[in-house]
């Protein structure tokens, strides 16, 4: 129901429904936090940082291949409590031109599973890919298929707002309204909404995974939608299954469906990007050395519709992904040798690439 009740309000209603909830949450958890709050012992401030690098060999069909060494991706994470429910978040991001972007600056209040309020720059309610990020993802070309997140943001995936979300158990709700000029140049602001159930082990807190590495045996249904305006809106629905294998192996399928309509999507010349992606993967149980490997295998389709004017032909898009992956600290330290083929049946030219990823984190 949260789903389909964003999806469909007019934009004045989401406005003033967001400000109006936002307003009485805020009022409601400034008077129930205790003023002897201030002086209790408070966690240490958490300073960290991640990196992927990588070396690609790019072979396109109609010109000559490419070898290239890339720093992917820099980030640094702070994090800190100001009250025992008041937190703060900021993350930066490397933006592969020698400068670091704002990714986020969240402030949190958190006063317990079920109610949670955040507002600044961060992650707005969209699919399970937008939820992890390359980071946390299961495989290394995140983001190429035209179907993954492809919701609009101002900065990998994120937007200027306020959400509300909690936990009831093995269900995860939230929504909340996010600024539209800066995300898609239109004034409107957009409404975004996820509703989440696990019916086998839960997944804790707002942020998800990709794979647990044997970690859960998840069972997780999640559905996304965002509206700006009467006519532009983006759905999904994602699954991600994952049963642990003997000690410390894991089988997983991860699967996604996605409309971006007139909101969002990888190509802006098409008002329409509709696709579906199925992934699978098999972690070995045994150790080798100090990690273990993991082979993965991911197909992607994706069509872009509704060009922009006559001469943008409608097109498909086709994404094959394989992936040797050498976990040694799960998301923390792996190595990803990886093999991606893009097809095009119109408008683009078809590519392959091969190479090698490194991801530490600390």
């Amino acid at each position: 129901m949260l789903i389909e009740r964003v999806r469909t309000a007019p934009s004045a209603t989401v406005c003033r429904g967001t400000a109006a909830l936002l307003a009485s949450s805020l009022f409601v958890l400034l008077i129930a936090t205790p003023l002897r709050a201030q002086d209790a012992p408070l966690p240490p401030i958490s300073i960290g940082a991640g990196a992927r690098t990588s070396f690609v060999h790019t072979d396109p069909d109609d010109g000559k291949g490419t070898d290239a060494f890339l720093l992917d991706s820099l980030r640094l994470y702070v994090s800190g409590s100001v009250t025992k429910n008041i937190k703060f978040m900021v993350n930066t991001e490397y933006d592969g031109n020698n400068h670091i972007d704002v990714m986020d600056a969240v402030a949190q209040f958190e006063f317990s599973p079920k109610f949670n309020i955040w507002a600044g720059r961060f992650l707005p309610p969209s699919d399970r890919a937008n939820m992890y990020g390359p980071y946390y993802a299961h495989h290394w070309a995140v983001f190429t298929d035209g179907v993954q997140d492809g919701y609009p943001g101002v900065f990998q995936g994120r937007d200027n707002g306020a959400m509300y979300w909690g936990q009831f158990g093995k269900v995860k709700v939230s929504g909340g309204g996010f600024d539209g000029m800066s995300a898609t140049g239109r004034k409107t602001v957009i409404g975004a909404g996820r509703v989440q159930v696990d019916f086998w082990d839960p997944e804790a807190g707002y942020y998800l995974n990709g794979t647990y590495y044997g970690g859960k045996n998840l069972l997780a249904i999640g559905v996304a939608g965002q509206v700006q305006g009467d006519d532009n809106h983006a759905s999904s629905v994602d699954f991600l299954l994952e049963r642990k294998v003997g000690t410390g192996g894991a089988f997983s399928i991860e699967s996604e469906f996605a409309k971006y309509d007139r909101l969002g999507g990888y190509n802006s010349r098409y008002n329409t990007d509709t696709g579906g992606y199925l992934l699978a993967s098999f972690l070995f149980p045994t150790t080798v050395g100090v990690g273990r490997f993991e082979v993965l295998g991911k197909f992607a389709k994706a069509s872009f519709t509704n060009g922009l004017n006559a001469i943008d032909r409608d097109y498909d898009q086709k994404t094959s992904e394989l992936n040797l992956n050498y976990v040694i600290k799960e998301f923390n330290a792996r190595v990803m040798v990886f093999f991606l083929d893009k097809r095009f049946n119109a408008v683009q030219s078809n590519y392959k690439q091969f190479g090698v990823g490194l991801q530490l984190q600390m």
